[in-house]
């Protein structure tokens, strides 16, 4: 796949690099790891001592001093190496990009410098059993007690609690003034008491364990806090853009390695006198799925721009059709790979069949397509609700 002509000489050398690292692993360890129940340590470990997984965080606490778009090239080209690290998007992209914007410099000091190196991850928690994409649903909550908070609630689908060092939670706070909720956010470290997780059983096959948490009468400092109490919501959406900007990454890697093993598939592939790719039935269904990926790129690439340049509101819809986009991308190349390779497009063998299942978790997570069809009719084109 070409380098975009809007990236600098800088961007494809970080590409190349990453790119090379990812290769050096591959879908075999990715595929090796997932069969023993273990985690991308040791890649995580590697990306980590070469600058790749804070390369978004400022240098005063150890990153790399770029932005949502160098990590989105991070992401994007391990995945289209077959070993995509799901917890970027998590723990360096919504934790890190939050905190470096709205913490204390006690937060920044005691977290950035870890989720830069990789000593330190964090997981992000904002669904519920009964939210699913309606956030102004939350019930989880959180009172003040003395100079206490007090967290009550449920969250699920929480990705790497067991791994991470502390979860992001999205809770709500009465507002004294209106008597309302409002979204606010805390740092809760993995033993504190009355802070609970469960596995949650998938047929998605991954590194990364989903896990349902439960919050009974959990006790946190007041500086466990991010940011301003009445700026929860600017802050939540701090995070929120980037991890759409992030899926679309995740996404379209994974369909450019689907597209990739396809190509390589269609080229030696020989039933009668031609290479099979040489038959337009499956040579144009592989060209489309390479221009949906490379459209679903420039959105994401134009959204990471607008995040990076601090246009939340332009982001915000840019990030959206990103993931939109590229989830669609990702599914129709990830088909049309299993579709070409035939039979053996469900062989373990050539380690296909599985990312069907994956393709479809960017169409779910961590918004529904539909939600962002919402949004885009709402916001871009002034339609009324419905809801």
């Amino acid at each position: 796949m070409s380098n975009p002509v809007i990236e600098t000489e800088e961007h494809r050398a970080l590409r190349d690099a990453v790119a090379a690292l990812g290769k050096r692993y591959g879908r075999e360890y990715f595929a090796r790891v997932v069969a023993e129940g273990a985690h991308t340590d040791e890649l995580w470990a590697e990306a980590a001592k070469l600058g790749y997984l804070g390369v978004n965080l400022p240098e005063e606490y150890g990153g790399g001093g770029g932005g949502i778009v160098e990590l989105s090239m991070v992401l994007e080209e391990l995945g289209a190496a077959g070993c995509p690290l799901l917890m970027l998007v998590v723990s360096p992209a919504i934790c890190g990009t939050v905190i470096a914007r709205f913490g204390t410099e006690e937060q920044k000091r005691a977290w950035l410098p870890g989720l830069a190196d990789g000593s330190r991850k964090m997981a992000f928690g904002i669904t519920e059993p009964d939210a699913g994409s309606n956030s102004h649903r939350i019930t989880t909550t959180a009172r003040k007690d003395g100079g206490d908070w007090v967290l009550n609630g449920r969250k699920v689908f929480i990705s790497g609690v067991d791994i991470a060092d502390a979860t992001l939670i999205v809770g709500r706070t009465e507002d004294a003034r209106t008597g309302r909720l409002k979204p606010c956010l805390f740092i809760v470290p993995r033993e504190t008491p009355g802070f609970g997780r469960s596995p949650i059983a998938m047929e998605l096959a991954a590194p990364e364990k989903q896990f349902e948490l439960t919050l009974d009468e959990v006790r946190l400092p007041a500086e466990a806090l991010v940011g301003d109490e009445d700026a929860g919501l600017l802050q939540l959406f701090a995070g929120l853009n980037p991890e759409r900007i992030m899926t679309a990454a995740f996404a379209l890697g994974m369909g450019r390695y689907a597209l990739g093993r396809a190509l390589d598939y269609a080229r030696t592939r020989q039933v009668w006198k031609e290479p099979i790719g040489a038959h337009q039935a499956l040579a144009h269904p592989l060209a489309q799925a390479h221009i949906e990926l490379e459209l679903a790129r420039l959105m994401m690439q134009k959204a990471a721009h607008l995040y990076d340049a601090g246009d939340d509101m332009g982001a915000g819809e840019a990030a959206n059709m990103a993931k939109y986009a590229a989830a669609e991308a990702a599914v129709h190349a990830v088909d049309q790979a299993v579709h070409t390779l035939g039979g053996n497009g469900l062989t373990q063998e050539y380690g296909l069949a599985s990312m069907v299942t994956a393709a479809r978790v960017a169409r779910i997570a961590p918004v529904s397509r539909e939600m962002i069809l919402n949004f885009v009719s709402h916001q871009s084109l002034g339609l009324p609700k419905s809801y």
